[in-house]
């Protein structure tokens, strides 16, 4: 007998093969659905920063109105 014949082989890669495509097929939905968190995460960030910057923009203006009151009073 030399090695397995190719008759018991086709079941057994068969087995494997559809299983590791299961496998392959939903880590890439998960990796998709991490991105997509990812992706949301660092929107909301970015919003978050904008609103940011725009709150000390009003803060720097405020600032100078109350300085220049100060002046002219």
């Amino acid at each position: 007998m030399e090695g397995i014949p190719a008759p018991f082989l086709i079941p057994i890669v068969g087995t494997i093969s559809g299983t590791l495509m299961i496998v392959v097929i939903v880590a890439i939905v998960y990796w998709h659905k991490s991105r997509e968190r990812e992706l949301q995460a660092h929107q909301e960030m970015r919003i978050r920063e904008m609103e940011h910057q725009r709150k000390m923009k009003e803060l720097e203006l405020e600032i100078e109105k109350a300085k220049t009151s100060q002046r002219v009073g």
